[in-house]
């Protein structure tokens, strides 16, 4: 039976293929803005398809939702760069602008977002405003697991964030962060 177990993995691949091919042709003519072929697996974009742009090669996992809220702007409210990967289960939230540069690996579990409510004591929670402020991360920037990154961050080129972080305040280049709220501990070396 050993010998039939690479068949069924090569199988396994065609399938996953046709798969991701499909969703790429169904997000495409929903107005999703694919430049050129995306890997994806089983994800949810569920509403304001025109507002999302992700650039070729990249690949998205399971369970990653991609949520675009809000009247139309002229310009993408969430853009993943080429050859990011985001791993299984990442939460990309968006009202204004959340952009995602090239060459980032984002690890599983992460919530990335780019507006909070307010927090007038006379409102209730769902009456609050929403508060937005552009949310950007650099060009190869590595986020690990169960990452947190709040409204109006920027982190630079290069930095990682250690698992389970919270971002709150900017990043510079080339920084390791951790902690919550994350803190810059040292810098990697060019």
């Amino acid at each position: 039976m050993s010998w039939l177990r690479p068949g069924i993995l090569a199988i396994n691949r065609v399938i996953e293929g046709v798969k991701s091919r499909w969703r790429n042709v169904y997000y495409r003519t929903l107005g999703v803005k694919l430049d050129g072929y995306v890997w994806m697996r089983h994800i949810e974009i569920p509403r304001n398809f025109a507002d999302i742009e992700i650039e070729s090669p990249c690949a998205l996992d399971r369970g990653v939702i991609l949520l675009a809220t809000g009247e139309p702007l002229p310009h993408p409210k969430i853009h993943i760069g080429a050859n990011t990967y985001i791993n299984r289960h990442t939460f990309l939230d968006a009202i204004l602008s959340l952009t995602i540069g090239k060459n980032c690996g984002i690890g599983p579990n992460c919530y990335i977002t780019d507006h909070d409510h307010g927090h007038d004591p006379t409102l209730a929670p769902l009456e609050q405003p929403m508060i937005a402020k552009p949310t950007q991360i650099g060009d190869c920037v590595w986020l690990g697991a169960n990452v947190i990154i709040l409204k109006g961050v920027t982190i630079g080129d290069r930095t990682i964030v250690g698992a389970g972080s919270v971002v709150t305040h900017d990043l510079p280049p080339n920084a390791i962060a951790v902690g919550v709220p994350a803190r810059v501990i040292k810098h990697r070396n060019k």
